[in-house]
């Protein structure tokens, strides 16, 4: 009986600790992290953004902040810690649990890189002549233009796949379009640290004297019966032969109509199949990649 006692009181023990032990844990997972941001600064994350933000000088460095780890990840954080010795950037080793709560618990990777926001440059910056087009005069250009692209995932995606394959130019319609911020950087697997990207107030001016330039403005559309005016055709078939503007709209509306009839032609992608209502179209991110492999193709076949 008093062996058993015992075990009772020991179980009974340990269960009590447990308990202290628990609610320690939780009064510390509550307990926020405290850091005094640098003033007008912003919280980049993840792997690719924080490495190239690093080894590009777009932007102001204030601190980096990597997870305590060991393992797999500890050459990639000596790595940074190189970077950011190089870039006189002071380096904070710091819990998992400190940096979710500086990212907000978005996927971090274990870095976190506290900078100043990238944003996007003017269009009078983007018409000053590219030394790379004077050395090859008849080198085929292809500008990428989103009509308020508001999601900063599609945004991201879009700009990831604009960078892959080879897109001169990305411009953006200031009203209504997602800002330049860390979760697209993220989305952009960094590509937005080293790619740069415009904006313009007044798309359709800028649109109309591209056109007079030479230039020609292809539009896209997932359903052609909903275009008046101006020729559909399918990706696959279209071909060009001078600079272009492949312009690309919102996520649930698609191009406006002002701007579908400054287009000289649009393009579409044919489904493979017969497709139910309700899933006949595609992420505007998924549709671009599409769109701009099969127009950028033609641009490598034709460099060769």
């Amino acid at each position: 009986r008093r062996a058993r006692q015992a075990v009772l009181a020991n179980t009974e023990s340990w269960s009590s600790r447990e308990g202290d032990f628990s609610k320690a844990r939780k009064r510390l997972e509550r307990k926020p992290l405290s850091v005094e941001r640098t003033k007008g600064s912003e919280i980049l994350f993840g792997i690719a953004p924080c490495s190239l933000a690093l080894s590009q000088s777009r932007r102001g460095l204030f601190r980096l902040f990597l997870k305590q780890s060991s393992g797999s990840r500890r050459l990639v954080m000596s790595e940074f810690v190189l970077q950011a010795t190089a870039r006189g950037v002071p380096v904070h080793h710091v819990r998992r649990r400190e940096l979710d709560a500086l990212c907000r618990g978005r996927v971090h990777q274990g870095v976190c890189l506290e900078a100043t926001p990238l944003r996007f440059k003017s269009l009078e910056e983007a018409e000053k002549p590219d030394l790379r087009d004077e050395e090859t005069p008849n080198r085929q250009l292809i500008w990428l233009v989103l009509e308020q692209i508001q999601d900063p995932m599609n945004l991201g995606a879009l700009l990831r796949s604009a960078y892959f394959l080879g897109v001169d130019r990305v411009v953006t319609s200031q009203r209504n379009s997602c800002p330049l911020t860390p979760t697209v950087s993220k989305a952009s697997a960094g590509a937005m640290e080293v790619f740069d990207v415009y904006s313009t107030d007044d798309l359709r001016s800028f649109l109309k004297a591209k056109t007079a330039e030479g230039w020609e403005v292809v539009g896209t559309v997932s359903k052609p019966e909903d275009v008046e005016n101006v020729p559909v055709i399918s990706c696959s078939e279209f071909q060009w032969n001078k600079p272009i503007i492949v312009v690309i709209g919102s996520e649930g509306d698609g191009l406006s109509l002002e701007t579908q009839l400054l287009c000289h032609r649009m393009l579409a992608i044919p489904p493979g199949r017969a497709l139910h209502p309700g899933i006949e179209s595609l992420n505007v991110s998924v549709a671009t990649g599409i769109l701009l492999h099969s127009i950028c193709s033609q641009k490598l076949r034709h460099s060769d």
